[in-house]
């Protein structure tokens, strides 16, 4: 009876054991970048594409351009979809924090919604990326707690208007907005946890050259993310940059980020909170070196 009753337990154990094993393996990751200049889809369509799927990519943050036809997204979104990719829609500037910034996204909603309305299923945009860098804006300085409150009513109309459009909203952010506390009538805490918890997903500029840095600066936000039931990808940059020689891999080479990326992944990956990682962006990622 009692090798029967410890066959019985060995059993169920490996039954449990394989269980998790298949849900940690249908997890996937976003390997995600920026595509900041639409007119290369314009201009150099298969090249953009072929560019794209070389790097096994699985999101792309398009830049919209409403001088740009949208028969040109409809076409490039549905030859990327055949690819394996999700085109989510890339918008924003410092502007929009002030006061009135509100109106130009607005009109992006407004382009948006029609742009959907007209797309077929395959050319629909998968989603809403907005980079809108709230500390480049004047008022950030001068007048920090009402900027603050202007991005998160800015954040939130945006969330209402991508449910209208059922769309998933997810924006940048930086690091080190887990510095950053608010104080007003959207409560109070931290702004980086404030964002992660009332968008559907962030991406966060970790721009340094080594796992080690990018992992520790995240720390929080992942552990955030998993709370919120919310998955937070880690971007890093590539562009020659005049702000020290730890922010991009600029110099290191793409082989190397690679490699940093990696050791990220690999540190993250069973963490609920943990999305994936990605390049910033397509233009300096062309001309890096290997």
């Amino acid at each position: 009876m009692k090798k029967i009753i410890m066959v019985m337990i060995l059993l169920l154990s490996a039954l449990a054991g394989g269980t998790e094993v298949k849900v940690n393996a249908s997890i996937t990751h976003d390997r995600a970048t920026w595509l900041w200049d639409p007119w290369m889809i314009v201009n150099d369509e298969e090249g953009t594409l072929a560019f794209l799927e070389s790097k096994r990519l699985n999101k792309v943050y398009l830049q919209i351009d409403r001088n740009i036809s949208a028969s040109i997204y409809q076409s490039f979104i549905e030859k990327s979809s055949a690819k394996g990719m999700e085109i989510y829609a890339l918008d924003g500037a410092p502007e929009w924090a002030a006061p009135k910034g509100y109106i130009s996204q607005d009109h992006l909603m407004a382009w948006l919604s029609g742009y959907q309305e007209e797309a077929s299923p395959q050319q629909e945009f998968s989603g809403v990326h907005l980079d809108v860098e709230p500390y480049l804006y004047s008022g950030w300085n001068s007048k920090r707690a009402a900027t603050v409150k202007s991005y998160q009513a800015l954040l939130l109309r945006a969330k209402n208007s991508t449910e209208n459009l059922n769309l998933p909203l997810e924006a940048d952010m930086p690091f080190w907005f887990d510095e950053i506390s608010y104080n007003n009538i959207y409560g109070k805490g931290l702004l980086a946890e404030w964002v992660i918890a009332g968008t559907d997903g962030v991406t966060i500029m970790a721009y340094r050259d080594s796992a080690a840095l990018i992992t520790d600066f995240v720390k929080k936000e992942i552990e955030w993310a998993g709370r919120y039931s919310k998955r937070l990808i880690v971007g890093v940059e590539t562009g020659e940059t005049s702000e020290g020689d730890t922010i991009s891999f600029f110099e290191e080479g793409e082989i190397y980020m690679n490699e940093q990326l990696e050791i990220v992944k690999g540190y993250y990956e069973n963490k609920a909170g943990f999305g994936g990682t990605a390049v910033h962006h397509v233009g300096s990622w062309m001309t890096i070196k290997p």
